[in-house]
């Protein structure tokens, strides 16, 4: 399994991240419409992905048709600024034109578990995602998935994490399974202090980022260092 998923890794190095993303998501949504009539998006939390969604606008496509999911949510309050939906919300979701039913907060603030269960029950009856974009740590771990910390092989889609290295330590993820069924995964990567678990991750080490993998192969789009 780790070797056909690091045969089935498409590596981009570019200075043009948020474009070559945009590009991606909007051949998917077209196909994505034209074939069922929904997009599933899954959205990454994080620092990396702000610029896209703030210029998630500029696709063209049939806003009304399009589910909105998250890969992961810290446990805190609703309207917390570390909320991964509240840093979407501010600079895409809030004033999109997607219903506002159609965009599926995880309820963290319930706690782990209880979200977990309830991001589950939402979940049943959606096949695989369109696209579910991923963005990575500096010790490899993507979603909330860290090192040492999950279990790999669970069979659950939403998985309650307690001790998350980094704070909080109590969130909310996605599974591995889960994220990798999906038609198309992309991850952005962006910063130097990403070089080690990069290495790692292309060298077959089984970071939990090289464990999403979808039967299509996953695009990792690398941010290139400036001059």
């Amino acid at each position: 399994m780790q070797d056909r998923c690091l045969n089935s890794t498409r590596w981009v190095v570019t200075a043009q991240l948020v474009e070559r993303a945009l590009t991606h998501i909007q051949f998917a949504a077209q196909t994505a419409l034209k074939e069922r009539g929904v997009f599933h998006l899954v959205l990454a939390g994080g620092n990396t992905p702000r610029e896209l969604y703030r210029r998630m606008p500029e696709l063209v496509t049939d806003w009304s048709r399009w589910h909105i999911w998250f890969g992961d949510e810290r446990c805190v309050p609703l309207m917390d600024a570390a909320r991964n939906s509240r840093m979407a919300g501010e600079v895409w979701l809030d004033h999109s034109p997607i219903p506002c039913e159609q965009i599926h907060e995880i309820p963290a603030e319930l706690g782990a578990q209880a979200a977990a269960q309830a991001y589950h029950l939402a979940l049943q009856g959606v096949g695989e995602f369109d696209v579910v974009l991923l963005g990575m740590g500096e010790d490899g771990h993507t979603a909330s998935l860290f090192p040492g910390q999950f279990d790999a092989n669970t069979r659950l889609d939403v998985v309650a994490v307690y001790n998350a290295p980094k704070p909080p330590a109590e969130r909310v993820s996605l599974s591995t399974q889960r994220l990798s069924r999906s038609r198309k995964v992309l991850f952005l990567i962006s910063g130097m202090d990403k070089r080690p678990a990069i290495q790692a991750w292309r060298h077959g080490e089984q970071i939990p980022a090289a464990l999403i993998c979808p039967h299509n192969g996953v695009d990792v789009l690398v941010l290139a260092d400036p001059d």
